[in-house]
């Protein structure tokens, strides 16, 4: 039986990025080249990053990515890495028209290509295009209809991206018509709660379809609401994982496999499944025995659900801020809870030194409010400054002489007038710290704790951003070191103080009530009669579904954040503002 010592490429792209990309691909290809690995893999439109939205409907960055590709295979072969094959994803073009879509010859396609010798061997376009939750494969692109197989080594790697094995048949039965025995997989699937379990399961069964090992490389990192866990695989027929990478951090994993050996059929052009035709690119090299200590990958083991969901924030977060060019970030330091953890995120993501945060108390705030804020900024090395917003309150009044909830929302507002303010001078990207609770009822204030160029706690709930600041605080004392997030700001009733002795269940439920409420209707999208025959009181889900149907038009100003639910607000969750419909 051939074996092959394959490596997958788990790494973060950045869009638009062609030239530190294609670096990216040339360093990790050496690193692959020195463990003696003989054939490499990285994911999903790696040249260009991932989603490329509406850049790929301008015909000069897909030119660009064609040209990138093509450069790219020079260079591997200049740098003496042209002998190991390495299949890389990248945005190309249809080279025929799609007469069933009414798309023309040259219209955009999501690529992957095999580099080898300093050529480009082969290449292929993505057969199964997503068009739910997050994606809109199908406003750009058009399909494949080949089946890409290599010949390496005496073995039969067939080829696939992302969407082709999350679907049924496909290119997964086609691998096994055409007796594949390695099915390889390019990624760029996004991190959702839970979904490393749901992918393992989807491998093992596609593997085992398939009739052969599975290999399924991922991205990790971060695009504007996306975050990419990584947690590449590769698992046998049987089910069973041979390597399983970390999640949340790049890594080059390496194996060796043993293979069936090909078969003798090199027929070109085989009509397979769902229309697929068979391409076959012989690539040589003599077939190989096990050697006599084959690399085992490591199996990473598994994260808990807090641990999980807070990496992502903090990808999301770096990746952003990092990005998109800025160095550090600015924080309304309230003493709540919100801005309690967005600010431990941040230090988290960017480092204390480069975390800026600003006090703003008011008539209202409490004392202990504003020690909690002090208290954080100490135990974490972040900086904080105290900036009154008293006088320009009193100016404001004395002019205008507001009162009720114009009263309680200019001091919002003056918040963020200060923030933008200081960002505008200093260059700090500004976090907005406002919670999914909050943005689902509308319980916040536009132009105020809005304001900000990201908000990265904005796809969670409020009873789990509790639960994520105990967790937080629990790994700190573990690792020795102070926890970030004072007890009392855990502790105490959540409230915005806007006016005196107010509290959060003034205006709302209880908090893990109102979630509750909210999941079945937004996650769950259960219509209100649903959730009320679930055993919840009619009065209570009314309230919900009416503040949540009318605050639609806020969340649509709100900055972006991180996704960690199946729907998170904004790319998921898409739904008209000006609406008159009402169940009720």
């Amino acid at each position: 039986m051939p074996n092959l010592r394959l490596a997958l490429s788990q790494i973060d792209p950045s869009v638009g990025d062609l030239a530190r990309n294609a670096e990216t691909v040339v360093h990790r290809t050496r690193q692959a080249a020195e463990a003696g690995a003989q054939l490499v893999a990285f994911p999903e439109m790696t040249l260009t990053g991932y989603p490329v939205e509406d850049l790929a409907l301008r015909g000069s960055f897909v030119e660009a990515s064609r040209a990138a590709l093509v450069g790219l295979a020079a260079r591997l072969a200049a740098e003496g890495l042209g002998e190991l094959p390495v299949v890389v994803g990248y945005l190309g073009r249809s080279e025929h028209a799609s007469a069933k879509l009414g798309r023309p010859a040259g219209s955009p396609q999501n690529c992957a290509a095999v580099l080898h010798r300093g050529e480009v061997a082969t290449r292929f376009a993505k057969h199964h295009l997503p068009n739910y939750g997050v994606f809109d494969e199908y406003r750009y692109f058009v399909p494949g209809d080949q089946l890409a197989v290599l010949r390496l080594h005496g073995v039969d790697v067939a080829l696939a991206i992302c969407e082709d094995i999350w679907q049924d048949g496909g290119r997964v039965t086609a691998a096994r018509e055409a007796g594949a025995g390695l099915l390889l997989v390019l990624n760029g699937s996004p991190y959702e709660r839970d979904k490393d379990d749901a992918r393992l399961e989807l491998v093992r069964r596609r593997a085992a379809e398939a009739g052969c090992t599975l290999a399924y490389v991922n991205m990790v990192g971060a695009q504007d609401e996306l975050v990419f866990d990584g947690d590449s695989i590769v698992v046998a027929a049987d089910g069973e994982v041979l390597a399983r990478a970390p999640q949340f951090e790049e890594r080059l994993i390496v194996l060796d496999l043993d293979l069936p050996a090909a078969g003798g059929d090199h027929t070109d052009g085989l009509l397979l499944s769902d229309g697929l035709h068979l391409v076959r690119t012989e690539l040589g090299g003599a077939p190989a025995g096990a050697p006599a200590e084959p690399l085992h990958a490591e199996i990473a083991p598994r994260i808990g659900d807090e641990a999980e969901i807070y990496a992502a924030l903090v990808s999301g977060t770096r990746a952003y801020v990092r990005k998109n060019g800025f160095e550090s970030v600015l924080i309304g330091l309230s003493g709540g809870i919100d801005s309690a953890l967005v600010a431990a995120v941040a230090v988290d993501a960017v480092g204390a030194e480069n975390v800026h945060c600003v006090s703003m108390p008011s008539r209202y705030s409490s004392r202990h409010s504003r020690d909690d804020a002090a208290e954080l900024a100490r135990r974490t090395g972040a900086h904080l400054r105290t900036v009154p917003i008293a006088p320009m309150f009193d100016a404001y009044m004395g002019a205008l002489g507001l009162t009720g909830l114009a009263e309680e929302n200019l001091q919002s507002r003056l918040r963020g007038t200060l923030l933008m303010a200081i960002s505008n001078q200093e260059g700090q990207i500004v976090l907005a710290p406002g919670n999914k609770s909050e943005l689902a009822v509308g319980y916040s204030t536009l132009y105020g704790d809005s304001v900000g160029a990201y908000g990265p706690i904005k796809d969670v709930y409020k009873s789990l951003v509790f639960r994520l600041a105990r967790w937080r605080n629990e790994v700190a004392e573990e690792r020795g070191e102070v926890p970030p997030i004072p007890e009392n700001t855990i502790s105490k009733p959540p409230s915005a103080e806007l006016r005196p002795d107010q509290v959060d269940t003034d205006s709302l439920p209880d908090y893990d009530l109102l979630d509750t409420v909210l999941d079945a209707y937004i996650e769950g999208d259960q219509g209100r009669d649903a959730i009320v025959a679930a055993g919840f009181d009619p009065a209570v889900v009314d309230r919900v579904v009416r503040l949540v149907d009318l605050a639609e038009y806020k969340r649509r100003q709100y900055p972006p954040g991180p996704k960690i639910s199946r729907k998170g607000f904004g790319r998921d969750r898409r739904l008209p503002i000006t609406n008159r419909w009402r169940q009720g």
